[in-house]
């Protein structure tokens, strides 16, 4: 794709959903009150062959999230986001008839409505599948130490435990990040 092909579906997607959600954030700062619910999709969390472009504008949208949960906490702002798969004109050249027949876009609309009522959670990806919901989560294992003179070698050679994922762990919002603890 073209350099203009890829940034056009980034505004589109990216762009246009945080354009929407800064001109309502100041009156939901002042009202202390307020939902906002993203559209991302499997495609930005897990890849899709094709949809580089579409991919990163959805993934973008969680990071957005990400951060304005953490933003708008303080103003009861909740910010969550939603990976729908249901039949669609975008989709329905994609799906088999058996299987789009079970993907109504009716059937996402519950979660859809619950990730933006009084009792939303924050933060939260919802995915909602013909009547199926569950969640995503960014996720982290425990880092291990290789110490101050590592090398490139000292990470292969330990490659193995770097990258077990049996120890997982999801990043909590009261969790800081540390950039430059120096400067604490």
């Amino acid at each position: 794709m073209t350099l203009d092909d890829f940034e056009l579906v980034c505004d589109v997607h990216l762009i246009g959903a945080v354009n929407v959600a800064k001109a309502c954030w100041d009156i939901m700062k002042a009202q202390k009150y307020g939902r906002i619910l993203m559209t991302t999709s499997g495609s930005g969390l897990f890849g899709n062959f094709g949809q580089t472009n579409y991919s990163a504008a959805k993934l973008g949208m969680v990071g957005f999230m990400n951060s304005a949960k953490l933003e708008g906490a303080k103003y009861n702002v909740h910010t969550n986001s939603l990976a729908p798969a249901a039949l669609t004109r975008m989709t329905e050249d994609l799906l088999p008839g058996e299987v789009a027949e079970q993907m109504p876009p009716e059937l996402v609309t519950p979660g859809a409505l619950y990730m933006v009522c009084d009792d939303a959670p924050n933060g939260v990806i919802i995915q909602a599948q013909g009547g199926s919901f569950g969640v995503a989560e960014m996720m982290q294992n425990e880092k291990i130490d290789l110490g101050k003179n590592v090398t490139v070698e000292d990470v292969a050679a330990n490659w193995a435990q770097i990258s077990d994922m049996s120890n997982v762990g999801t990043r909590k919002p009261e969790d800081k990040l540390v950039l430059n603890p120096a400067k604490k």
